[in-house]
């Protein structure tokens, strides 16, 4: 999952850089990513966390008005975007315009199917990461925060990394 969601970061027109050399703060006329989070009541609290995290990592805030309310009165600053059936500019519009470079969404009953197919319609056709559930979000800003904080990432196969286990544990055994 961590590959294919860096393969897609790496699509998306907003892309996140995640090199380390690069500042969290934006220089003058450089866009600043933006990741939008929308998210049920239950989910709130794990969302302010992540949003946190997604400021220090760089990224401004966007969120719908019951997350921007929340996200706020924890002192961040996000700036309010519409529902899909609210009116325009909408969150599918922002995803269309290149200016949203993550979503974290997580929709909860018939109320809210409508923005979620427009929401994930929009994402696939502008290659623009996102997850659906709070552990998936959680995994997603991890993996940001790992990516910016090496230099490098190796990729290792399940075998590579039960061969050197194995290998240890047969080590440690014989001593």
């Amino acid at each position: 999952p961590s590959s294919a969601m860096s393969a897609a970061l790496a699509r998306s027109p907003n892309a996140v850089s995640v090199s380390p050399e690069e500042p969290a703060i934006a220089d003058e006329g450089v866009r600043v990513p933006k990741a939008f989070i929308s998210v049920t009541n239950a989910d709130k609290g794990q969302a302010v966390i992540l949003a946190r995290r997604l400021n220090k990592l760089g990224f401004d805030l966007v969120a719908t008005h019951g997350t921007t309310i929340r996200l706020r009165e924890v002192g961040l600053e996000c700036e309010d975007v519409f529902k899909v059936n609210e009116g325009r500019p909408n969150i599918a519009d922002l995803i269309r315009q290149g200016d949203i470079a993550l979503i974290i969404n997580t929709p909860l009953g018939k109320a809210s199917r409508y923005d979620e197919q427009a929401i994930r319609k929009a994402a696939l056709q502008f290659n623009t990461p996102c997850v659906t559930t709070i552990t998936g979000a959680e995994a997603l800003v991890e993996a940001i925060a790992t990516k910016k904080s090496e230099k490098s990432i190796k990729v290792r196969s399940l075998q590579e990394i039960h061969e050197k286990i194995s290998h240890r544990d047969h080590r440690e055994h014989r001593a």
